[in-house]
């Protein structure tokens, strides 16, 4: 098959397992909102970034390892070989980090800390069963594995909130038990467990896997660190009530961070498979311009229609985000074209320039945020951000020529133009400017892709 063709089957095809439960999970807002104090949510968005920034270092991102080793591995052996490898020592170093979690969190006073270790463990679970579905190419069971966990999540958190009435550890309890049972699950659909023996442990393919593995830690935890120091800065200068509004305005970008995770699965796949072939450079630019265009499209059109949507969705307590929405969606389409440069790095497995590009960045964001945050509150976080995300793709974007040369697109200028019209739209809040911007939004966004659109009008008229 060619590989475009493939990359976006399998695109769309774990797009069709996620995004119909994220969509009802954003859907959820107004329940999370009114229910939900912004302490309360606060508290749960600093519970999860806290795993999501101690997860590389609990598995040493030996699943990422796992995925791309997986795609070489042809024989029944080195397929044992990788598995035993990445689940043995998840399962050794998971004990060892709950031993010192409960230990820190117990000296800290931490009244999460239990939740916090079986939330890691839910957490680990899931890019275990994930990592392993993808590198077998099985897409659609791992479709349905993210489908089947957001499912159950979302059920139980609705369970949860309204019926019992739990609050805040209604978001712990959905989220371990929902992940936890669904990713057990599919590891037995797969029968990994018959691949994973420590006969089957290989020296040689173990120094490989962490030699791949080890520098994407520090570029995990530096990523992460950035999302960190955001709350931290925010909790300890504004409160946990300015970070429960942060992190519900992070849930309109986060659309565009979660149809970008669609397409970033089945790239590293696609990505990896090109690497020794000739027409390699025409393929990264050709998806590159096309990621480009369709990325700061969707940017655009969110903005233009959010005004629409935004008080249905956002009890009043909340409206404050509002302000900030703009520029935390343009640092996320940032951050997303320097994950696209990731992936090449990746598919030729030099990993270690992705942990320097990404420490420069989080120190530029906690400098930033620090110096700012007192003089305009919760604007300092935001542009901390974004200055952040700016400097991961430009940096990298220039490291990349050392493999290929990534072109630019032609439409740049348009881009921006659209965007600042939209953006100005947005902020007047008048119902004219606002319907103008939706108008502008839309026919720009045909305009820019009718490369992809237009086939696929073309293909629906003959059918």
């Amino acid at each position: 098959m060619n590989q475009k063709k493939e990359l976006i089957k399998n695109t769309i095809i774990i797009s069709i397992g996620k995004f119909s439960t994220q969509l009802v999970s954003f859907l959820l807002l107004p329940l999370y909102t009114s229910l939900l104090t912004t302490a309360e949510y606060g508290q749960y968005d600093f519970l999860n970034t806290i795993s999501i920034f101690l997860i590389p270092c609990v598995t040493l991102l030996m699943e990422e390892g796992m995925f791309r080793f997986l795609i070489d591995a042809k024989e029944t052996k080195s397929k044992g070989e990788v598995f035993s490898t990445t689940f043995l020592f998840s399962i050794v170093s998971f004990i060892i980090w709950s031993i010192l979690i409960f230990i820190v969190g117990t000296i800290l006073n931490y009244p999460f800390t239990v939740y916090l270790i079986f939330y890691i463990f839910a957490s680990l679970l899931s890019s275990l069963a994930g990592s392993t579905a993808r590198g077998l190419s099985k897409f659609k069971l791992y479709s349905l594995f993210c489908f089947l966990s957001s499912f159950l999540t979302i059920l139980l958190n609705i369970l949860f909130i309204l019926g019992f009435k739990m609050g805040l550890d209604s978001l712990f309890l959905s989220y371990i038990i929902g992940n936890s049972v669904i990713s057990l699950w599919l590891l037995f659909k797969i029968k990994v467990f018959l691949y994973v023996r420590i006969s089957n442990l290989d020296k040689k393919v173990t120094k490989e896997m962490i030699k791949y593995s080890f520098p994407l830690v520090p570029n995990s935890i530096s990523w992460n660190a950035i999302s960190l120091t955001d709350r931290l800065l925010i909790i300890n200068y504004l409160g946990a009530a300015k970070n429960g509004i942060y992190s519900v305005g992070l849930r309109f970008p986060t659309i565009i961070n979660t149809c970008y995770s669609y397409f970033n699965l089945s790239w590293k796949e696609s990505a990896s498979k090109m690497v020794n072939k000739k027409d390699k450079d025409d393929f990264y630019n050709s998806v590159y311009i096309n990621l480009n265009r369709l990325l700061i499209c969707v940017s655009i059109l969110i903005i233009a229609f959010l005004p629409v949507i935004f008080n249905i969705l956002i009890k009043k307590d909340y409206r404050e985000v509002y302000d900030y929405i703009p520029l935390m969606i343009i640092s996320v389409y940032f951050s997303n074209l320097s994950n696209f440069c990731s992936g090449i790095f990746s598919a030729y497995k030099d990993t270690k320039i992705l942990a320097k590009t990404t420490l420069v960045a989080t120190i530029i964001n906690f400098v930033v945020g620090f110096l700012l945050i007192q003089k305009i509150g919760l604007y300092a976080s935001i542009l901390a951000t974004l200055t952040a995300y700016i400097v991961i793709y430009f940096y990298r974007n220039s490291k990349l020529k050392k493999y290929i040369v990534l072109k630019h697109d032609n439409y740049v200028i348009y881009h921006t133009i659209v965007l600042l019209l939209v953006v100005f739209c947005y902020y007047t809040k008048n119902i004219l400017f606002i319907l103008i911007g939706c108008l502008i939004s839309l026919a720009y966004s045909f305009f820019a892709n009718k490369e992809l659109i237009m086939p696929i009008i073309k293909k629906i008229k003959r059918k």
